[in-house]
């Protein structure tokens, strides 16, 4: 039988996703606990559990007498709207942050396959340079570094990761000339990042790092 901490996790991950999603919007009451109990398949405790926690937090809020509410500060937006109409200069900030100690994490925690994995996106990459093939090189290089993120042994960071992929990719296609140099340029510095991870050698991965950032590659 799955524990009750178990099913109370589940149930508060469900109703934060439906407030996400718009199910349940700010200030909107939600179900009475019969109803959330069918809608969820779990018993009584486990929901009143997982309400005092998500009140606790401030998504929902209890009022006596008239039920649960979600709260008015909660946005019903996902966080791949909220990224999708951010400011790209936002969206860089938080990637270098994330990259800073993805990287570093990924020289610690990479294995033989996770190395193998950034090596084909490496080799991916080099081909459609070489090609001067614009799409199919994008592709690649938000792949190696993907590969990186998954490598870090921190699948909530490579999930986060995951989410600014599609930010990046737009921001590659919305460029005034769809030029392969760009790419081209760094290369070399992709190839020393990959070097870097692969020898466990953090301090040396987070430099290169840096010089593909403020170089904006």
């Amino acid at each position: 039988m799955e524990k009750a901490s178990k099913l109370s996790d589940r149930v508060i991950s469900a109703i934060q996703k439906d407030i996400s999603q718009g199910k349940y919007k700010p200030g909107q009451k939600i179900p009475a606990e019969p109803e959330l109990m069918v809608q969820y398949a779990v018993g009584r405790s486990t929901i009143r559990e997982a309400i005092k926690t998500l009140a606790m937090s401030g998504v929902l809020r209890v009022q006596q007498g008239a039920g649960t509410f979600v709260n008015e500060t909660v946005s019903a937006e996902s966080l791949d709207q909220r990224l999708r109409r951010a400011d790209f200069e936002e969206i860089n900030q938080v990637r270098r942050m994330l990259d800073f100690e993805i990287v570093k994490l990924a020289a610690a925690n990479r294995t033989a396959d996770d190395i193998q994995q950034m090596q084909t996106q490496l080799d991916l990459r080099k081909q459609a340079i070489l090609a001067q093939a614009y799409q199919p090189c994008m592709e690649a290089d938000i792949g190696f570094h993907m590969a990186i993120a998954r490598a870090c042994g921190n699948q909530v960071m490579a999930d986060l990761y995951q989410s600014f992929t599609s930010v990046i990719r737009n921001f590659f296609a919305k460029r005034d000339t769809q030029s392969i140099s760009h790419f081209a340029i760094s290369h070399h510095l992709h190839e020393q990042l990959f070097k870097a991870i692969k020898s466990g050698n953090q301090r040396l991965a987070r430099q290169v790092m840096e010089d593909i950032l403020d170089n904006n590659y």
